[in-house]
């Protein structure tokens, strides 16, 4: 039996479709929202099974992972998350890389020596990762207007990952997911799935209207941090607010909290675009963060614990500069 285990943004997505676009194989998929990164604990595996898992940080899976080993599994591991103490074990192969400027579907891209492209440019896009996603479809000689629409289509794509529960979001990864698969370009699902295109890219455009209107909680000339309304538009566009943010203040530090089903905020924080460092330690410091050095976040801020992760958020920020 096989398992594709894989976080529910653009670029947990893209990967799997690059990496099945190349070995077709039936699975069980295992998915949910961007923040739902525990995964490997609903994998029960067995010997001669195999495990595909993307885009979902190792330290955080480091025990699912460790007693799927020891039934037999064999797993490949591909993230760019900090891995943590990663298992030496025959029947892993793992493709780690925590460079600010990867993502997973980039080391696919890597691993299958180009053969997807255009996934991984739009994975890229969705990562915020501008540089290396122009550069590639530079490499390719797409277009302006191709380039852009790949890059509307992967904010399009992670913008839905986001939210506090399914249904917050407007499609179900794993539904989205197989919408997109055997597509081996993305020009294509556009064109023949323009409904789904659509409904994802107003609703980011209107989300993110919304998310426009909210004046800062805190900023200063090295962070600024914001608090969404408890709503699901809210919850939808807290990520990708928090890209957009770090573009247009390259040299400040983000940070977006919008409500949690636990009475608390989920937070998404962004590095400074000029000192693209520093994101995963700060959440580190909180029980439920993590994430990678330019873009990481916590699940569960206690609401009283504001004015710590603030007094953190500034100390550690305010060194940089």
């Amino acid at each position: 039996m096989r398992f594709d285990v894989f976080n529910g943004d653009a670029d947990g997505i893209c990967a799997l479709i690059q990496l099945r676009l190349a070995e077709p194989a039936d699975a069980l998929l295992v998915t949910g929202i961007k923040r739902d990164i525990d995964l490997l604990e609903r994998v029960d595996a067995r010997a001669g099974d195999k495990v595909l898992v993307l885009d979902i940080s190792l330290e955080k899976n480091l025990l699912a992972l460790q007693r799927i080993l020891d039934q037999g599994a064999e797993v490949f591991y591909v993230d760019h998350h900090r891995p943590g103490d990663i298992p030496d074990h025959t029947a892993l192969t793992a493709l780690i890389d925590t460079d600010a400027n990867v993502c997973t579907s980039l080391l696919v891209d890597r691993f299958l020596q180009g053969r997807y492209r255009e996934w991984a440019i739009t994975a890229a896009f969705g990562d915020n990762l501008d540089q290396p996603a122009t550069q590639l479809a530079n490499e390719l000689s797409l277009s302006e207007a191709q380039t852009e629409q790949l890059k509307q289509l992967g904010v399009c794509i992670n913008y839905n990952g986001y939210g506090s529960c399914i249904k917050d979001l407007h499609f179900p990864p794993g539904e989205l997911y197989l919408e997109m698969a055997g597509y081996s370009s993305p020009f294509d699902f556009i064109n023949d799935k323009a409904v789904i295109y659509n409904r994802l890219s107003d609703g980011y455009n209107n989300d993110l209207a919304h998310a426009k209107s909210i004046a800062s909680e805190y900023s200063t000339t090295s962070v600024a941090v914001y608090i969404l309304p408890d709503e699901a538009w809210a919850r939808r566009i807290s990520g990708v607010f928090a890209n957009e943010l770090a573009n247009a203040h390259p040299d400040r530090a983000h940070a977006i909290l919008s409500h949690n089903r636990s009475g608390g905020y989920l937070v998404s924080v962004r590095a400074p675009h000029t000192h693209k460092t520093g994101a995963d330690e700060l959440c580190a410091m909180f029980p439920t963060g993590g994430g990678r050095k330019a873009a990481a976040g916590i699940n569960h801020l206690p609401i009283e614990t504001l004015p710590q992760f603030i007094d953190r958020f500034e100390t550690h920020y305010s060194s940089f500069r």
